[in-house]
């Protein structure tokens, strides 16, 4: 940048006389097309990106009847959070991650479903209501491609250990609140890394500021606009609906002990000082019994050697054998061609509705217990199908474990994304540019 300043003002002393007078008067008839408002590293964040962005969320925001901060202020977070988009964006590129159109247009096709517009009529409809399809598919294709460099570089290295999913077990099962989901809001004070203890002490004393004007009832969200440095500020602070296990320990253990529309004193964590508003708190849904069948199958399939009705054959006379008196297990051991279960003696375990091929689960529920099917065709071939029985499941703990290390791996999500940007920040060259 310094060496086209340089290059810039030599030119300007070389084009002195009739030609400098010449460029004048063609300067004055130009036009100026946009500026640039920060420059990132080896990049840029335009100042028609901040105006556009800033208009967006002016109007979002005056549609949901929230109090605007002075214009000032919203512009400085809309430019912080394009800051770190760049710098997300320059780091993906450094990765290789790409977003194919096959995967775009996957996403694309969601969207047209959710809002009942076929696929091909979607360019249209958006049109209509005054969308640029094009700008809507690469602001798609952005977001997509920082979620998967989050997925890389902070869900991918999220380790939840055995000690610590039984440990969380333990300490649910005593919470009176396991069940129930919140709705929280959220301000961060973010601290710098090595902060001194001034340093530490001023930003202590302005989250304590916030935590009584919050207290005296001035608005949590505008409060978050004007002041949060967490990637929610924007939307008003607000984090959505979760489960107690969703959200980070130390918003989980503070919700616990406060009721819809309290505020919890100021908390510091690594990353800094956070102030937290709990919404509003409602139920779940606790039911986990299942309706399970055991069954064990055969499979054969056809190949160039043995076509169809060969194979569909073969496997009616192993069926008569095994009426007669041979054992299915043994016999699936050494003809059934499925590798996860024949070596179990076809054994496929207890299972819920949805776990077969639709075929092959139709087949086995209408089986009476202990009954073979005849011969069965689905994709993966043919099949005869034994039913060993039924039994209504509580699959409790299993779910439990499962929304457990779901629940672990999203409190630690959150705090993670927030010391990795605040990494690429500190780590990226920033310089603004004022006009």
């Amino acid at each position: 940048m310094k060496r086209f300043l340089i290059l810039a003002c030599a030119a300007a002393v070389l084009m002195a006389g009739p030609a400098a007078a010449q460029t004048r008067e063609l300067s004055g008839r130009g036009q100026l097309l946009d500026r640039i408002s920060a420059v990132v590293n080896d990049g840029i964040v335009l100042q028609s990106q901040l105006d556009q962005q800033s208009e967006m969320i002016t109007q979002r925001l005056s549609q949901q009847g929230s109090q605007l901060p002075p214009q000032q202020v919203l512009r400085q977070q809309v430019l912080e959070r394009l800051i770190l988009q760049e710098i997300q964006y320059q780091r993906a590129a450094r990765l290789g991650i790409t977003v194919a159109d096959e995967q775009l247009n996957l996403q694309l096709r969601e969207v047209a479903k959710r809002n009942n517009i076929p696929f091909d009529q979607l360019p249209a409809a958006m049109a209509q209501q005054g969308i640029d399809y094009a700008a809507y598919r690469e602001d798609m294709r952005r977001e997509i491609t920082l979620s998967l460099l989050r997925q890389r570089d902070v869900l991918a290295r999220i380790y939840v250990s055995p000690r610590e999913l039984d440990q969380y077990l333990v300490r649910e099962a005593g919470r009176v609140d396991k069940d129930r989901e919140y709705d929280v809001s959220h301000i961060l004070l973010s601290m710098p890394e090595g902060a001194t203890a001034e340093q530490q002490a001023a930003v202590e004393k302005r989250a304590r500021d916030i935590y009584d004007r919050a207290t005296r009832g001035e608005d949590f969200g505008q409060l978050a606009l004007s002041s949060s440095q967490a990637q929610s500020a924007l939307e008003r602070g607000k984090l959505g609906w979760r489960k107690g296990g969703q959200l980070p320990q130390f918003i989980a253990d503070l919700v616990a002990n406060l009721k819809p529309g309290q505020v919890a004193e100021p908390v510091r964590t690594p990353t800094g000082f956070h102030i937290i508003r709990l919404d509003g708190e409602r139920g779940a849904d606790t039911q986990m019994m299942v309706e399970q069948i055991h069954a064990r199958h055969i499979l054969m399939k056809p190949n160039e050697i043995q076509d169809d009705a060969t194979t569909r054959q073969k496997l009616s006379a192993l069926r008569e054998r095994i009426l007669k008196g041979e054992d299915f297990a043994g016999l699936a051991s050494v003809t059934s061609e499925d590798p996860g279960s024949a070596t179990q003696g076809g054994d496929l375990g207890w299972n819920g509705p949805g776990t077969f091929v639709p075929e092959f689960e139709a087949v086995l529920t209408d089986l009476k217990d202990n009954e073979i099917s005849e011969p069965v065709r689905t994709q993966y071939g043919w099949h005869i199908i034994q039913s060993l029985g039924r039994r209504t499941y509580d699959q409790g703990e299993d779910v439990r474990r499962q929304r457990a290390l779901s629940a672990l791996r999203e409190s630690k999500a959150d705090e993670e994304t927030e010391l990795w940007l605040r990494r690429l920040r500190d780590e990226a060259f920033v310089e603004y540019v004022t006009p």
